[in-house]
């Protein structure tokens, strides 16, 4: 994909998008992600959603199932609203990391 065919995909998006998009860049560049943490010697150094050892892999494999984010946040109450979304967008950002690990825990 070229820039340019990048540029016209951006400026169809809404506010909300182009603001997660952004979000999603700055992260990447950063290699920090708002509520999400990598601790060795935690879940495996897997990415878990901030003080938790809930890993972001768990959730997309939950939602994967079937799961809605009503279920998950009455299943997970340390949960936010804020966190479902920090955790499908680092996973949309980082795929092979998120089917990497879903598959490690289906061979366990």
């Amino acid at each position: 994909m070229t820039l340019e065919q990048l540029q016209s995909q951006l400026m169809a998006l809404s506010s909300q998008e182009k603001a997660q998009a952004i979000q999603m860049l700055v992260a990447s560049l950063s290699g920090t992600w708002v509520g999400i943490e990598k601790t060795p010697n935690v879940m495996g150094g897997d990415a878990c959603i901030r003080q938790t050892r809930i890993p972001v892999w768990l959730l997309v494999s939950l939602r994967r199932q079937g799961a809605t984010e009503t279920y998950l946040l009455e299943d997970y109450p340390d949960l936010t609203a804020a966190d479902l979304a920090n955790a499908w967008l680092y996973a949309s950002a980082n795929p092979e990391e998120i089917e990497g690990a879903i598959q490690r825990q289906a061979a366990a």
